[in-house]
């Protein structure tokens, strides 16, 4: 009988600790800072884990589970189009998305 009380302790606890993770995702602009981090945060590669994780805590977040590069047209109405199809140069920007959990 304790054995299934202990169970069902652990069980409410994680479902309890699960409930109260609270995460958020963060569309930021990609720039080019000279350093490659840029680069490492749009393509998702282990170098930009710690700036994913720097910018999560800047924000009182404990760690960043995922970042990756997001295409203008995945976010509804908050970013302007260009003029033409493509656009090229210094005004143009990369977005990412870095998910923050506490």
């Amino acid at each position: 009988m304790r054995s299934i009380h202990a169970f069902l302790a652990c069980a409410f606890m994680a479902a309890a600790s699960a409930a109260s993770a609270d995460s958020r995702v963060f569309i930021i602009a990609n720039q080019a800072d000279g350093y490659g981090i840029d680069q490492c945060l749009a393509r998702g590669e282990k170098c930009g884990a710690p700036a994913a994780r720097s910018y999560c805590q800047s924000r009182d977040f404990a760690q960043a589970t995922s970042y990756r590069r997001v295409d203008p047209d995945e976010i509804t109405g908050s970013v302007p189009k260009t003029a033409g199809d493509s656009c090229t140069g210094v005004g143009c920007h990369e977005y990412v998305a870095i998910t923050c959990q506490r």
